[in-house]
């Protein structure tokens, strides 16, 4: 008893105490070793955590160090608006941006907000192209609209392209033509310095422009090696012996468009030379704007026959405005026309001729015609025309057993059939409701006629 009185007071705790103690020990050792555990669990996810932020930041991609190929491919795709903004994003970029690859084809818009609801190219855009891109033009293109003003800026603009060697020019009127409206040699000035210095033209498109024989001369003493394209209708200084220079000079024309006042027998003959290539388009306008007041030569049969003996798959497209009584000199004799339109009212007897005398007529639109129906022309036409392909009626009036005749004629070949559900006239035989089921039919594939929208 003394010694346990004695080993009580010694230690403070009796044997028991002591056991109890060693067991809280053990058991708040355990609890802080499994409060150590969780930390470095959680501390050890953290870790994880920030490690993977820190891959899938380095693994993202940077825009900055693209390759300048692909950013340039992609911003061949942008429109310009888009690209100057894109070309703030870094200097990488702004680089990108004025490569020449970027600037060899552009198209200048010149409208005035009074007169157009069409954006316009902005000024300043047009100083620094001026300024640090005009020797990178290859491919230029001018859309004005109808003001005096706009044709005059692009002028200026023309004029200041003397660092460029173009390779394509059109100058595009999207109303009236307002090219017409300038002083001649304010437009003359200015389109000599891209014939001067454009060594390698091979396109050009000068509809509704003052241009004369002097500046083809021009045109044709620094190009006639590379001109391939020539459009130029209402184009009204121009000459015949001033389209005939072009033609003699430039054996590698293939393409042109004219008013029917510049059409010659010597210019047929000149484009069916053997040192000519084949022509492939040849566009004619014949266009009268008083009646009575313009007369019209007639070509004559040799020269269109040396002319398709030359090239005998050109495509040779017709537009006639004229008044009826201006059409005598045209159709008396076979004439190789492969697209025929008529944007005023034309004669049966002038559509009997075309049935005569087109037999490579592949496409025919008639815009009006009267109140006579026409049966007989149409089927002449489907005897005679085996190539047509194509054909649209306006204001016109044929039976639906005549239509339904000329389409099974024509059978499948008849790849367009556009007629305005007035111009079929119902009789004994075919409604308007029969009509549509008989000539998708014979043409292998459903068929409608238009009609006229309501609103």
């Amino acid at each position: 008893m003394g010694r346990g009185g004695e080993g009580q007071g010694s230690h403070g705790l009796s044997p028991e105490g002591a056991a109890a103690r060693m067991k809280r020990g053990r058991k708040n050792s355990g609890a802080n070793h499994s409060c150590s555990e969780e930390e470095i669990g959680k501390e050890s996810k953290k870790q994880k955590t920030t490690s993977k932020e820190s891959t899938e930041i380095s693994q993202s991609p940077d825009w900055a160090n693209l390759l300048q190929d692909i950013i340039l491919q992609v911003f061949q795709y942008l429109p310009l608006l888009d690209r100057a903004h894109a070309s703030q994003v870094c200097r990488s970029w702004n680089q990108v941006f004025h490569m020449p690859d970027l600037w060899r084809c552009f198209e200048f818009e010149l409208n005035q907000p009074a007169t157009s609801y069409l954006r316009a190219t902005h000024p300043e855009l047009i100083k620094q192209i001026i300024k640090r891109h005009s020797n990178h033009l290859q491919y230029v293109s001018f859309k004005v609209d109808s003001s005096k003003e706009s044709a005059e800026a692009a002028c200026d603009i023309l004029s200041q392209l003397v660092n460029c060697s173009l390779k394509t020019l059109g100058l595009i009127s999207t109303a009236r033509p307002s090219f017409l409206d300038l002083p001649k040699s304010h437009f003359i000035s200015a389109l000599t310095v891209v014939f001067v210095n454009s060594k390698s033209l091979s396109s050009l498109k000068i509809d509704d422009t003052p241009v004369d024989d002097p500046s083809l001369k021009v045109l044709v003493a620094n190009n006639s090696d590379t001109l391939r394209l020539l459009k130029m209708s209402s184009c009204p200084h121009v000459s015949p012996a001033g389209i005939l220079c072009v033609a003699d000079q430039c054996h590698g024309l293939r393409e042109l468009a004219l008013n029917y006042h510049l059409l010659s027998d010597e210019l047929l003959l000149a484009l069916s030379s053997e040192k000519h290539v084949r022509l492939e388009h040849l566009r004619i306008d014949v266009v009268s704007e008083n009646p009575g007041q313009t007369q019209f030569h007639t070509i004559q049969k040799s020269s269109w026959d040396a002319f398709i003996k030359h090239s005998p798959k050109v495509n040779l497209v017709m537009y006639f405005f004229l008044y009826e009584e201006e059409f005598d000199p045209f159709f008396r004799y076979e004439t190789p026309v492969t697209h025929l339109y008529f944007g005023r009212s034309v004669s049966k007897d002038v559509l009997g001729r075309v049935g005569m005398t087109c037999p490579r007529l592949v496409e025919l639109v008639v815009c009006a015609n009267g109140l006579r129906p026409l049966d007989e022309e149409l089927i002449r036409i489907a005897e005679r025309c085996k190539n047509l392909s194509a054909v649209g009626l306006g204001e016109c009036e044929v039976s639906c057993s005549a239509f339904v005749e000329f389409v099974k004629m024509c059978g499948g070949r008849l790849s367009q059939l556009s007629i305005m559900e007035e111009v079929l006239i119902p009789d004994q035989k075919y409604s308007l409701e029969q009509i549509h089921w008989e000539v998708s039919k014979h043409l292998g594939r459903v068929w409608f006629p238009d009609m006229m929208p309501t609103w």
